[in-house]
């Protein structure tokens, strides 16, 4: 059983299904690294481009796999392995402080993500594509 894809050759739902796996543990693993890296460099530089990457891993995961899932997925591991590290621990230690960039990676993180989630669902959800498909006839805009 295959299905199309945009370029119109067949692809096995095996296929898909390890890109949306795929998707989802880039976002893990985007989260798990940042949460340790965030302070690295000058100021909340480092903090800022890893909140870039999850936007934009966000975003052209929703691009690849042509779906709004294919932005949601990164947005979701990057939000579960965040949530978990930074929280106490039981011996009362975190890992992501009270600074300047701890802040800017955990709220501009948050912020990112869930702008390339929305993007992914105007762009990509089948209400969206069936909008902009009624808006043209034979190619043009009515």
């Amino acid at each position: 059983m295959t299905s199309t894809g945009p370029s119109g050759a067949g692809i096995h739902p095996a296929v898909t299904a390890g890109g949306y796996i795929a998707l989802l543990l880039l976002g893990m693993v985007q989260g798990l690294v940042g949460t340790f890296q965030y302070s690295r460099g000058p100021g909340v530089l480092v903090a800022v481009l890893f909140d870039a990457a999850i936007l934009a891993t966000c975003m052209l995961g929703a691009w690849g796999m042509r779906t709004a899932l294919g932005g949601l997925l990164p947005a979701v591991g990057w939000f579960v392995v965040t949530l978990v590290l930074s929280g106490n621990s039981a011996g009362g230690s975190v890992i992501v402080t009270n600074t300047a960039a701890g802040k800017c990676f955990l709220f501009g993180g948050s912020l990112c993500a869930a702008a390339g989630a929305v993007y992914a669902f105007a762009r990509w959800s089948r209400a969206s594509r069936e909008h902009r498909g009624a808006a043209k006839v034979n190619g043009r805009p009515k």
